[in-house]
C-alpha cells in the first residue's frame, strides 16, 4: 500500500525524531518509545517499496542495538570492547534522525518541498539551500556510481592491489563533481525563479490528509511522553 505523506508531516517528522534522539534514553520504556519512533520511518520505507533499504536500516538498527545492551551489561573491559560500545552506541543513538532524513529526501519531489516551505512561509534564503542540499546528495551519489564503473573499467579497484590508486582516482573527480554540481544546483534554483521578487506560484496542490494527522499526532503524543518521563516524571 502506497503512501502519499504531505512534505510538512515529514519535515516534522524529522525534527521529533531528531529531539528524540538528542535526548537520551535512560530507562527500557524511553528505548521502546524510541524503538517505536525509529519504525516508522522504516516501515513508510517499505510502504514506499523500498524494500532493500528498509531492510539495510532495520538490521543495522537492530543490531546495533543489541550490541551496545551486550557490551553495557557485559563485564569484561578493554580498548577494544570500548571502542565497539562506543561505535555501536552512537550508531544506536543518531540512526534513527538519518533513517528519516534519508527516508524524506528519497520520497519528496522538489516541487512539492517547495510548495510545502512557501506555505510554512520560510524564507526564500533557507528553502533554496535546502532544495540544493536534497538534490545534492542524490546527484553526488550518482556521480560517484559513475566514476566507480570508471575505475572499474581501468582494473583499478582494491582487489587490484591499487588501494591508493582508488583512494586517488575516486576522491579527486569526486571532489571535483561536489563544487561543479553545487554551482549547477545553485544555477538551477536561481534559473525557475526561486530567487525572484515575485511570489513563485505551483501547480503542486498540498492537502493534510487522515494519515498525515494520524502521524502528526502519534509524533506528538510520542515526544510529550518522552520528556514528561525523562524531566518531570523523574
Amino acid at each position: 500500500m502506497e503512501i502519499k505523506l504531505d512534505p510538512r508531516t515529514k519535515i516534522y517528522m524529522i525534527f521529533v525524531v531528531s529531539a528524540i534522539v538528542l535526548m537520551s534514553a535512560t530507562t527500557p520504556f524511553l528505548w521502546g518509545l524510541r524503538i517505536l519512533t525509529t519504525m516508522v520511518p522504516i516501515a513508510l520505507l517499505i510502504a514506499e517499496k523500498r524494500y532493500a533499504s528498509a531492510l539495510r536500516f532495520f538490521a543495522l538498527y537492530i543490531s546495533a542495538l543489541i550490541l551496545t545492551f551486550y557490551f553495557l551489561s557485559s563485564e569484561s573491559t578493554g580498548l577494544i570492547r570500548a571502542l565497539l560500545t562506543g561505535y555501536c552506541g552512537i550508531i544506536a543513538q543518531f540512526l534513527p534522525a538519518f533513517i528519516t532524513a534519508w527516508y524524506v529526501i528519497h520520497s519528496t519531489k522538489i516541487d512539492e518541498f517547495m510548495a510545502a516551505m512557501q506555505k510554512m512561509h520560510v524564507p526564500d534564503g533557507i528553502t533554496i539551500s535546502l532544495a540544493v542540499v536534497m538534490r545534492f546528495f542524490p546527484t553526488i551519489k550518482e556521480e560517484y556510481g559513475s566514476i566507480r564503473d570508471a575505475m572499474k573499467m581501468r582494473g583499478i579497484s582494491l582487489a587490484g592491489g591499487n588501494a591508493a590508486k582508488m583512494v586517488e582516482y575516486r576522491m579527486i573527480p569526486l571532489l571535483f563533481s561536489c563544487v561543479n554540481i553545487g554551482d549547477e544546483l545553485s544555477a538551477a534554483a536561481i534559473t525557475r525563479g526561486l530567487g525572484g521578487e515575485v511570489k513563485r506560484t505551483s501547480v503542486v496542490e498540498l492537502k493534510l490528509h487522515v494519515f498525515d494527522w494520524i502521524l502528526i499526532l502519534l509524533f506528538s503524543i510520542a515526544t510529550v511522553i518522552f520528556v514528561l518521563n525523562k524531566y518531570i516524571l523523574l
